[in-house]
């Protein structure tokens, strides 16, 4: 079984076969990083926070590559405004946080924030969890393979803003490569793709995910864009 269509309680498969040969990069990436490579903010050792789930999705689209993250709504208490992977929060029927849970969670959430068919995505790895301090959410970034795609779109207005693809090619692009600063002085890596501006979490995964498989290009890391306060 490749493809991990249960989101309902079912075994969630993770299987590395028939990917597409552009993926390798990725998985290798996948099976070699460390957390202290991806981010400096681990999960606190006492188990506190929130468990939560990411979906990294490829697709395969007209100018190659793609991955898919949507907008999350202005509205929203944490995080408003802001792209992201589509994801959220364990909810009890996912399972275990350190079993299947999380691949249940990303898939589930994938499914109710862009509307995707679970049934066309192949999971074929997971990155070493992660924190996000401002939130206090523990986040499994689960990676998966676009094997069918499927129409996408807002599902709930007040929860996702837009749903939308941005070709690899574009992230790589040194053009649209910046440096973030928050107010608070954080400084961390950002895309300016789509009409968006792609920082925090999201973008410091991206970023860690292009080094490590060596599709980096060189980029100017003194092109900075200021966040507003209220960011």
């Amino acid at each position: 079984m490749t493809r991990a269509s249960n989101t309902q309680g079912g075994r969630v498969t993770v299987s590395k076969e028939g990917l597409p040969a552009w993926l390798d990069p990725v998985v290798h990436a996948v099976e070699t990083v460390r957390p202290r490579q991806l981010s400096r903010f681990l999960p606190p050792e006492d188990g506190a926070g929130r468990q939560s789930a990411v979906l990294i999705l490829f697709g395969e689209g007209e100018r190659g590559p793609e991955l898919l993250l949507m907008e999350r709504a202005s509205s929203l208490r944490s995080h408003a405004g802001q792209p992201s992977f589509p994801g959220g929060a364990l909810d009890p029927e996912d399972g275990d946080p350190r079993g299947d849970g999380p691949l249940r969670a990303a898939l589930r959430e994938a499914e109710e924030e862009t509307g995707l068919d679970p049934s066309g995505v192949q999971l074929f790895g997971v990155l070493p969890r992660l924190y996000i301090p401002v939130s206090g959410f523990v986040v499994t970034p689960v990676l998966g393979w676009w094997r069918e795609p499927s129409p996408v779109g807002v599902v709930d207005p007040n929860e996702t803003a837009r749903v939308f693809t941005v070709p690899v090619a574009d992230l790589t692009d040194p053009a649209n490569r910046a440096t973030t600063v928050h107010p608070s002085g954080h400084r961390g890596p950002a895309f300016l793709v789509e009409s968006a501006l792609v920082w925090g979490f999201t973008a410091g995964i991206i970023d860690r995910l292009l080094h490590y498989a060596g599709w980096e290009r060189p980029w100017d890391r003194e092109k900075q864009v200021p966040l507003d306060w209220r960011a």
